[in-house]
């Protein structure tokens, strides 16, 4: 997700999250649940949209892989030339059901070691190439890979850092209905004004609310004008770094 904070804040919680990530990192390899959540109420239910909707998912995904498949091989390789480090980035997010799964990206940063901040503006880690895939979302297109593999949905609730499962969870018992959905390349939520900072109480409530929404009304119809809105975002709104 996007994320906008001043520096202040920003120096003191990229610390906290480095550590998150390397605990996530941590728990993924000793748990398949590494959200560490109740989510026995929705366990035995099957995915939102059931299987036209993973066959619409694999269909459309692979389709469009094969078509720039070429392309990405050019961004792999232009990262590896501009920056030591792998191509790939990989973060455990929380998946269908609760459980935990690798999420893949185009690197974007150079590397401190073998923890990953979180980006903040202005920040200095972010390569030339880095950010020109970030204003134009080209780093997420190895998720669809995760679509693929079935551990994505096109659309869905976008899937967040594992800790950050937990908190939502403490926040609003409500939270774990959202993993009855596969977690998406893009969401009702961030095409409804609530991507970015969830630091209120106010933006948790309104990013549980949008993703519970279309966990509970999804669609068809509300699933392509999700991806048609998601295209006119990536194209026009230039609010990435």
């Amino acid at each position: 997700m996007l994320r906008f904070f001043n520096s202040s804040e920003a120096e003191d919680m990229s610390r906290d999250r480095c550590q998150t990530y390397v605990q996530s990192q941590s728990s993924l390899k000793q748990s398949s649940n590494v959200t560490q959540i109740s989510t026995h109420q929705i366990a035995n239910k099957k995915p939102v949209g059931g299987k036209f909707k993973r066959l619409f998912d694999v269909v459309i995904a692979t389709l469009i892989l094969l078509f720039i498949f070429p392309f990405m091989l050019v961004v792999w390789a232009l990262i590896r030339l501009e920056s030591k480090g792998p191509g790939l980035f990989k973060q455990a997010r929380g998946g269908i059901h609760g459980q935990a799964f690798e999420i893949y990206k185009f690197r974007t940063m150079v590397m401190h070691g073998s923890c990953f901040k979180q980006a903040v503006k202005g920040d200095k880690r972010i390569t030339r190439l880095g950010r020109l895939l970030r204003k134009t979302s080209i780093d997420e297109l190895p998720q669809l890979i995760n679509v693929v593999k079935g551990d994505m949905s096109l659309v869905g609730p976008r899937p967040h850092v594992v800790a950050h499962d937990k908190e939502f969870m403490e926040f609003d018992s409500r939270y774990a209905l959202r993993f009855q959905a596969r977690p998406g390349v893009t969401g009702l939520a961030q095409v409804s004004g609530s991507r970015g900072p969830t630091d209120t109480p106010e933006l948790k409530l309104k990013r549980i609310e949008l993703d519970l929404d279309y966990v509970e009304q999804w669609s068809h119809k509300k699933d392509f004008y999700v991806l048609i809105k998601t295209v006119l975002l990536v194209l026009f709104d230039r609010r990435a770094f």
